[in-house]
């Protein structure tokens, strides 16, 4: 048995879909199991307030049980974990800045028989290990590290699914408002970390390797709005934010240190935050998925 946390985000969604079918038993955690009917609820890590991928998540998928749940308890977590070999950790909203300790959920885990851990990280733990807004992040690793158990640490760049947050103003004025329009990242697919997560669960080999993915390319917010409008057959024009706007609008949504890094990362980012990882295609054995193929699956969202 597998216990996924986030299991309605962007990436969870996904990997449950991918154990599933694999024939593995699942359990998929959530705070509100009710969400896995609706893939237009906020998202997961990276994405908050964004609509979540699609998935073929729903109710009488056999395998897959939902529990309600919530990674930053502890207690909480203990009959999800019951007779689990594996966990997929990945943190969303407010535990991205704060919670309980997480050695309490890795300690829990032990307790229940888990033997391999997953945790979803940040490639900016490595790029920028003094930076504030990913100090949880790197809290998660270091007692993952220390658990004792086999683990596997994913660090994503940025996700493609965050250009969701683009969704409501090119539904109602094809328009992107965006910071920093012609700085390119080589942004990931999150169902590509779901595939690498996967495997990271299913199989051996990736015992302690830390893993840093992204896309098969830099792209900048303005190269995304083209391929956007291109899959919806109308013009969408991009409206470049000053820096103070952005951070204006992402602090409704995000704690102020979070606002702060990302902002820092879109629009100076360091040299090995535009470098394109091998690692997607190293486990997957194909290319990471580029921004197109994200957007033709959830084209519906910006319809």
């Amino acid at each position: 048995m597998i216990t996924v946390t986030g299991a309605t985000g962007n990436i969870g969604r996904t990997l449950v879909d991918l154990l599933a079918e694999a024939g593995e038993e699942v359990v998929a955690v959530s705070r509100n199991p009710q969400d896995h009917r609706n893939p237009r609820n906020p998202g997961d890590y990276g994405d908050p307030g964004h609509p979540r991928q699609t998935s073929s998540g729903v109710p009488g998928v056999p395998g897959v049980r939902w529990a309600e749940a919530h990674v930053g308890d502890a207690a909480s977590m203990r009959e999800p974990l019951t007779g689990a070999r594996a966990l997929f950790i990945v943190l969303g909203g407010e535990l991205n800045a704060f919670g309980e300790h997480p050695k309490l959920l890795l300690r829990a885990a032990a307790d229940a028989g888990v033997e391999r851990v997953v945790l979803v990280s940040s490639q900016v733990s490595a790029t920028r290990p003094e930076a504030p807004s990913h100090a949880r992040l790197r809290e998660y690793e270091a007692a993952v590290r220390a658990s004792g158990l086999d683990f596997t640490i994913l660090r994503p760049g940025g996700f493609a699914s965050n250009a969701f947050a683009w969704a409501e103003t090119i539904r109602a004025k094809r328009t992107v408002l965006a910071p920093f329009a012609d700085v390119a990242l080589p942004v990931v697919d999150p169902a590509d970390i779901a595939a690498v997560a996967a495997r990271a669960l299913r199989e051996d080999g990736h015992g302690g390797r830390v893993y840093e993915l992204t896309g098969p390319e830099p792209i900048s917010p303005r190269q995304q709005t083209a391929v956007i409008s291109a899959a919806l057959g109308e013009e969408v024009t991009l409206v470049e934010l000053p820096r103070e706007e952005a951070h204006a609008a992402m602090s409704r949504v995000m704690p102020e240190e979070a606002v702060t890094g990302t902002l820092d990362v879109l629009g100076a980012p360091l040299p090995a935050e535009l470098r394109v990882s091998p690692d997607v295609e190293t486990v997957l054995g194909r290319p990471a998925g580029a921004f197109g193929g994200w957007v033709g699956r959830n084209l519906r969202a910006f319809r």
